[in-house]
């Protein structure tokens, strides 16, 4: 049995709405707009439906956890500032409201490569 069209549909404006706020609460982190980063119940309250569904919707839409496209985000952005050696790492971490060695951390287990180590590769 497959799903009534009107159901696929919502699910995808669901994850679309939620992609375009990662986005922005991302760029309201970067310009200082905010301090703290979203958790899914924040992101839920946002998009006006219960954490426990905009999980479900996402995960049986796209296979993933829906931290996955934030902490993906996350990853592109932290590189992006790691290009530039004007930023340092605390910087870039604190840029990302992480502690400098907490940020170390989360960036290894997510490219198993420090910070430093992927800004050396760039180099090479």
């Amino acid at each position: 049995m497959s799903l009534p069209q009107k159901y696929i549909n919502r699910k995808e404006e669901i994850f679309q709405k939620y992609l375009a706020l990662i986005d922005s609460h991302i760029d309201d982190i970067l310009t200082g707009k905010v301090e703290e980063m979203y958790e899914m119940r924040d992101m839920a309250a946002e998009l006006f439906i219960h954490p426990g569904h905009l999980s479900n919707v996402i995960k049986l839409h796209t296979g993933l956890h829906p931290c996955y496209f934030y902490e993906k985000k996350l990853i592109e952005i932290a590189k992006g500032l790691l290009q530039d050696p004007a930023n340092s790492i605390a910087d870039v971490a604190r840029k990302l409201t992480y502690d400098p060695s907490n940020f170390t951390k989360w960036f290894k287990f997510f490219e198993h490569i420090t910070p430093s180590q992927y800004r050396k590769s760039l180099v090479e």
